[in-house]
């Protein structure tokens, strides 16, 4: 263990050598990848989960009431309170085209005002996932609703307020974890008059790769 001090506290970027690297299954959504890796002294191998990476919405009205969407999610047999949001699978898509089309399918919405308001990675130690949190704002109705199947044909909305939800997350009620780091991100902003947005088009150097595409 180390213990270093530095004057900005952040992650820091690395590459350690990947010596091999294969897909050892191919899902309908994403694959599994097994990388063999020198770290130090030795080689130690690891299998993730080869992701495209996704965006979130919190979307917020002039009310400071955010939407909640509600659908069932198999792995965890819940259905649970998400923020709309969408992988983004479709290929060369930049990430704000893909949130404004994820807020209008998932939710009939539309916004004339777009932020960056948060990033992380889901499970960095067992997937590349990486997502980043859209702050939506100016909202009207989309012009056309669209048709939803599976999971998202039974589609709960609630619009409930912003310190509301962040009470829930606080009391363990609400998991989702988009919903969790987009409602507590807007609620941190908020109270520092959402200096801490950044452009909807900002550089986003630490989104997923393209699933195959090895480490550059």
């Amino acid at each position: 263990m180390t213990d270093a001090t530095t004057d900005v506290l952040q992650d820091e970027p690395a590459a350690a050598e990947v010596t091999r690297s294969e897909t050892v299954y191919e899902g309908r959504v994403w694959n599994i990848r097994r990388d063999e890796v020198v770290y130090g002294d030795e080689t130690i191998v690891r299998e993730y989960m080869d992701h495209t990476g996704a965006v979130a919405i919190l979307a917020l009205d002039d009310d400071d009431r955010v939407l909640l969407i509600k659908q069932y999610r198999h792995p965890v047999r819940v259905r649970d309170w998400e923020i709309p949001a969408g992988l983004l699978d479709v290929a060369e898509e930049d990430a704000l085209p893909a949130a404004q089309r994820e807020l209008a399918e998932e939710a009939d919405l539309v916004a004339s005002e777009w932020n960056v308001l948060a990033e992380f990675y889901t499970t960095p130690g067992g997937s590349d996932e990486a997502i980043r949190v859209y702050l939506a704002r100016g909202l009207s109705a989309a012009p056309e609703a669209f048709a939803r199947s599976a999971e998202e044909a039974d589609i709960e909305v609630r619009w409930a307020p912003l310190d509301e939800v962040v009470d829930a997350v606080l009391d363990r009620r609400l998991q989702n974890p988009s919903l969790v780091v987009g409602a507590m991100a807007a609620h941190a902003s908020r109270a520092r008059d959402w200096r801490t947005l950044a452009p909807a088009d900002a550089p986003w150097p630490r989104r997923s790769r393209p699933i195959g595409e090895p480490e550059a």
